[in-house]
């Protein structure tokens, strides 16, 4: 499969090096060339690799916005009619500037607000409850990371599935992309647990049955 991970930041190195473990084509789309080229310089190169700034065109099978929310939509807003038939992956917790609230109405989500910029697009919501630095191991403690994916398309949720399970995590379908704001809220609940835990963002929601 062929991704495309627009951000240079920490998420793009945690999921860049889980679409690598699982043996995919990966391209890293950053603000210029020497961010893009440090993101793969961290999750490694080769032919599977290939760095792209904004603007360039994009071919991928999947894209996955590992940006902030405003940053999430600026690039929609940019790509457009290049997003119609992908599946996008939104990984975004749209949360206010004190990290208690979310910026979204209460009845939507990032992810459906997204959508409506790019309405042909396939979006997913996926990766949002889920850390960086846990990414990069792939687990916590043993356990595999849980990837919670919702959306309305069913092969755009099967590709970003696939693409967890190839890469060592579990993927678990969390429904339709109506979806997406319960997940936003378990996002932002996650994030609020880090300072009274001490976590240090290296913890993980973990279903177990």
């Amino acid at each position: 499969m062929d991704v495309t991970i627009i951000g240079t930041g920490n998420m793009a190195r945690g999921i860049g090096s889980r679409v690598l473990a699982g043996g995919h084509d990966l391209t890293v789309v950053g603000k210029d060339s020497q961010s893009a080229e440090a993101v793969v310089a961290d999750v490694g190169d080769g032919a599977s690799v290939k760095t792209a700034v904004t603007g360039d065109r994009i071919e991928a099978d999947v894209v996955v916005l590992a940006v902030y929310y405003p940053d999430a939509r600026a690039a929609v807003e940019q790509y457009g009619d290049q997003l119609a038939g992908k599946a996008v992956v939104d990984i975004t917790n749209p949360v206010n500037e004190t990290y208690d609230g979310l910026v979204v109405p209460p009845d939507g989500s990032a992810t459906q607000e997204l959508a409506s910029l790019a309405p042909g697009a396939r979006f997913v919501k996926a990766f949002n409850t889920t850390f960086a630095r846990t990414l990069a191991a792939g687990e916590v403690s043993g356990h595999r990371l849980d990837v919670l994916i919702a959306g309305d398309d069913d092969e755009a949720k099967a590709a970003v599935a696939t693409l967890a399970r190839d890469g060592g995590l579990n993927p678990i379908d969390a429904g339709p992309r109506q979806r997406a704001r319960e997940l936003e809220a378990l996002g932002l609940l996650h994030i609020g647990l880090q300072s009274p835990l001490d976590t240090g963002f290296a913890s993980a929601v973990k279903f177990i049955a």
